[in-house]
């Protein structure tokens, strides 16, 4: 098993912060993404910013794509990112049409699983070319308690069985790590943890090194 990346979530509605934030956290994490309150503000110069200040670093475009597949990966690919979401409830021919164009640009699709979606969906997808998706606890089941249980780690095994690369997401703390050390995680989104931390590098280095423990280098 391969080991995790850590992802920087920008969930900023303006850009300066994004990008502050950027600048002072690229050199402790692998990918950075424009999250989707970031992206509806300030549109597609959010991720040529991203590209133009990290120029080695993955950068996603967390758009939640649900319609205009192929015109919308074209954007966001052309604009610098290496990575799209589609939201789950897509149909088929969406997350077909932007893999297509994914797939034409060396990028890569990830489908967003929020809501309602089956195995079914997820061997569909993976069936049409995609290799990762995005367990997300989202903001409102944080606020209500929600924590990561067996049900979470059951659901990330079936889909790591199927094929897809997980991304995870949801209030994620490098005390959380070793909940997932069975699942095939492609990479750990932190947001307000990095960015609303005291010392962002510092927390940014506990999580490298607990992957690093779990993993291995």
């Amino acid at each position: 098993m391969s080991r995790p990346l850590l992802q920087l979530a920008l969930d900023y509605t303006e850009l300066p912060p994004a990008l502050s934030d950027a600048l002072l956290l690229r050199d402790s994490v692998d990918i950075i993404e424009a999250g989707t309150l970031l992206c509806l503000t300030e549109g597609l110069e959010a991720v040529r910013q991203l590209r133009k200040l990290c120029p080695h670093k993955i950068i996603v475009a967390d758009w939640k794509v649900a319609d205009a597949g192929e015109t919308l990966a074209k954007q966001a690919f052309d604009a610098g990112a290496n990575w799209m979401t589609v939201i789950c409830a897509a149909p088929l021919a969406t997350v077909e049409k932007a893999h297509q164009v994914a797939m034409e640009r060396g990028g890569e699709i990830q489908i967003e699983l929020f809501g309602n979606w089956t195995f079914d969906d997820a061997r569909a997808w993976h069936k049409a070319g995609i290799r990762q998706a995005i367990y997300h606890r989202g903001r409102d089941a944080q606020a209500s308690g929600q924590t990561w249980g067996e049900a979470d780690l059951a659901r990330m095994k079936t889909l790591s069985d199927i094929g897809l690369e997980l991304s995870i997401t949801g209030g994620i703390t490098p005390q959380d790590l070793p909940l997932f050390r069975d699942i095939k995680v492609k990479a750990f989104i932190a947001g307000r943890a990095l960015s609303g931390a005291a010392n962002p590098q510092h927390v940014a280095q506990d999580f490298q090194t607990q992957i690093r423990d779990i993993w291995g280098a």
